[in-house]
């Protein structure tokens, strides 16, 4: 028996679980980096609860994939629109008036698509989805990244956290309303309206962290963009094919389990439910293993995670298994935001809030067109040839993250 080795191994996993928990403890005893925790929260349980509620769309609107996919690209649209704008409006507002605005005009914008009684007004509440989308985008982040700073913590993972957790229940609460057969309008509002107490009720604590109003050299925050250099352009295209496997998971991952593998729509909405569950675990435990495993070999490790998620979804068309292969795709995709927000900010010769904003533009951009390519995709070859796709982008994504510097 090796009892060097054993004692070895119980250390090390005592040294984990006690960074660990040390970690969540300076993240749930902050009282504003729970505050914007809870932002990331609010925006995903938003966003849970219109995706899981896709089919229900697609099919009242008798919409094909690729008329599906079509309607998608508003929101993209709506995100490449304000884009440009998002860092002077923060600029203006500040991160904390910028989250409680752009929280309220998400909270009401996403009532409009389950309400819409053509395409053309699923449309226009997509696109205000997409320009509150990438405000609150920026703002939640450059709020977690100025608090890292002033109080010396690390939480963007689990900010991360929050976000894949909202998720989780907000699929999770939409699966159980339409097992009890509650109408989408009704849940839609209904959660709508306790986002926006949520909201109300943690601007005092938002209000009170530091604005990052100007950065060290003295430049206003709001500038925004910048031309990538290397390290920032590999970034934002590793960025892109986690952002794309997410995002399948939002979109497609219901209209997949429902219509391709026939399972039933309370099985169905688990499948986002199942990727949200990895995901959360994951980015709550990240801020402890990252520094352990290392950035760089997290990324690789990852892609390869997800790719072989989406294939086993693939491979194996049975509800169940499937539903294995989006756990494991949302544990491959759980940390490439965190670490990759967190190296923007740190890229040589570029102003941190312009990293960051250049990054998480493009980066969101891969969440929110993804689904849309891939219902094109899917119209054309079929939703296995859409996910199959994505695997492949996922892979590439893996030789890239060898060649990127993460600072």
């Amino acid at each position: 028996m090796n009892t060097t080795g054993q004692q070895s191994s119980i250390s090390l996993g005592n040294s984990y679980r006690t960074l660990f928990v040390r970690n969540l403890m300076t993240f749930f005893l902050n009282r504003q980096a729970l505050a914007v925790g809870l932002v990331f929260a609010s925006d995903s349980i938003l966003f849970g609860s219109w995706v899981a509620h896709i089919p229900y769309v697609k099919q009242k609107l008798a919409l094909s994939d690729a008329e599906l996919g079509l309607t998608l690209f508003a929101m993209p649209a709506g995100l490449l629109l304000m884009n440009p704008l998002t860092g002077w409006i923060i600029s203006r507002l500040g991160e904390a008036r910028a989250c409680f605005w752009s929280a309220v005009g998400l909270s009401l914008a996403v009532c409009i698509p389950l309400n819409a009684p053509n395409p053309a007004v699923l449309v226009f509440g997509l696109f205000l989805m997409g320009l509150n989308a990438a405000l609150i985008n920026v703002a939640m982040n450059t709020s977690a990244t100025n608090l890292e700073r002033e109080r010396g913590i690390v939480i963007m993972s689990s900010c991360h956290g929050m976000w894949s957790l909202g998720g989780l229940l907000g699929s999770g609460i939409a699966g159980a309303v339409i097992a009890l057969h509650v109408s989408p309008s009704v849940h839609i509002m209904g959660m709508a309206a306790l986002i926006l107490l949520l909201t109300v009720l943690l601007q005092p604590m938002l209000a009170q962290i530091p604005s990052s109003s100007r950065t060290e050299s003295g430049e206003k925050a709001g500038s925004s963009f910048v031309r990538p250099n290397r390290d920032l352009l590999l970034m934002i295209l590793i960025g892109l094919a986690v952002a794309m496997g997410e995002g399948v998971a939002f979109d497609w991952s219901a209209v997949y389990l429902r219509e391709t593998l026939g399972a039933s729509s309370q099985i169905a909405a688990l499948g986002f439910a199942s990727f949200s569950l990895t995901m959360t675990s994951f980015r709550f435990l990240g801020d402890a293993i990252i520094p352990k495993i290392g950035s760089k070999r997290w990324l690789q490790i990852g892609a390869v995670l997800g790719t072989l998620g989406l294939i086993i979804a693939i491979a194996f068309p049975y509800p169940a298994v499937a539903l294995v292969g989006f756990a494991l795709l949302g544990a491959g995709c759980s940390l490439g935001a965190p670490i990759l927000y967190s190296a923007a900010l740190r890229v040589p010769g570029i102003p941190p809030v312009a990293g960051l904003a250049t990054f998480a533009s493009f980066s969101f951009i891969g969440f929110l067109a993804g689904p849309p390519v891939i219902g094109f995709v899917a119209e054309a070859f079929g939703l296995y040839f859409g996910l199959g796709f994505v695997a492949v982008i996922l892979l590439i994504s893996a030789g890239l993250a060898r060649l990127v510097n993460l600072f």
